[in-house]
């Protein structure tokens, strides 16, 4: 049993309702000696913490100088610690990337802090709130410490589950992925990997469409998000097919974690009940905005109070 970080801030909207994030924290480190904090699950709770929704991240960092940096980065972005374990047996998550001819190679290095969170986590999820949501990616479930841990999780919060998909070869079975739809109310994917769910051939928009429909259908899925890069995203209900166009940005920095800001917004719209469309259009617009800047979050707080402000308007 591990030791759960107690220091903690519970700041922004009420605790009395708010999501559940949960996996990996990690950092990409390049050959050059740099490195920049990340993490798909890690993104999102920032994003949904800028944006005033005081998101409970459940993870697991290693009781090293990485593992504290962590600490300090979300005490100071007023972030809620307290799912966060501290353990001892296992360093805090990374990912090595090394550019051949300018194109990025990732080692996402195996058996990590986040690999192992127990079900120790589990004690700050307090029964007498409403988790509006619980927000998972794949990579977490590629062990089966952090896999059971959120399946209890899942049954114990009660909460519907927005699924984002992220195939990283080695670490995806075809039973975990199926698995993780099955329990999902929302999912996410990209094009390639709804072929890959779906065990399909390389096919035109026509054919990709209809496989995209029978998946929402054999999963059950209330909302399949499919998106497709500088061609913008589909949206596919049981009753509405919404071919969201795309937003380009005016200056891309770099393209990190595009993906995560699309799903924060997302979440944030489903959450507040808007149309399919205004989901799109400004999950789209607030994905751009990030291509922009150099990372996947920013600190910067008028970044988010800008967004909000416009969606009240």
């Amino acid at each position: 049993m591990e030791k759960q970080h107690s220091s903690h801030r519970k700041t922004g909207s009420s605790t009395r309702s708010r999501p559940l994030v949960f996996g990996e924290v990690l950092f990409d480190e390049f050959e050059d000696g740099s490195a920049v904090l990340g993490g798909a699950p890690f993104n999102v709770a920032w994003h949904l913490q800028g944006f005033g929704l005081n998101p409970l991240f459940v993870s697991k960092i290693g009781n090293d100088q990485r593992g504290q940096q962590i600490l300090d980065t979300m005490q100071q972005w007023e972030m809620d610690t307290s799912g966060v374990q501290l353990g001892d047996t296992h360093p805090t998550g990374k990912v090595t990337i090394k550019l051949e001819q300018g194109q990025p190679t990732f080692n996402i290095v195996p058996d990590q802090a986040y690999d192992n969170i127990d079900n120790s986590a589990l004690s700050h999820i307090d029964t007498s709130t409403s988790y509006t949501l619980l927000y998972h990616g794949s990579l977490a479930l590629r062990n089966k410490v952090s896999r059971q841990t959120f399946d209890d999780l899942r049954t114990k919060s009660s909460s519907p589950v927005f699924v984002d998909i992220n195939l990283r070869r080695p670490w995806w079975t075809t039973e975990i992925i199926h698995s993780s739809l099955n329990n999902a109310t929302w999912a996410k994917l990209n094009d390639i990997e709804l072929a890959e769910v779906a065990k399909a051939e390389p096919a035109n928009k026509t054919k990709q469409k209809e496989i995209a429909q029978q998946v929402r259908k054999s999963f059950g899925l209330d909302l399949l998000i499919i998106t497709l890069g500088s061609e913008g995203a589909w949206f596919i209900s049981k009753d509405e097919f919404f071919e969201g166009a795309p937003v380009p940005a005016k200056n891309i920095v770099d393209t990190v974690g595009a993906g995560d800001a699309f799903s924060a917004v997302t979440i944030y719209g489903l959450l507040h009940k808007w149309p399919i469309e205004v989901i799109s259009i400004r999950a789209m617009t607030f994905a751009s905005s990030v291509c922009e800047m150099r990372g996947a979050t920013t600190t910067n707080k008028n970044f988010y109070k800008e967004n909000l402000s416009l969606w009240e308007k």
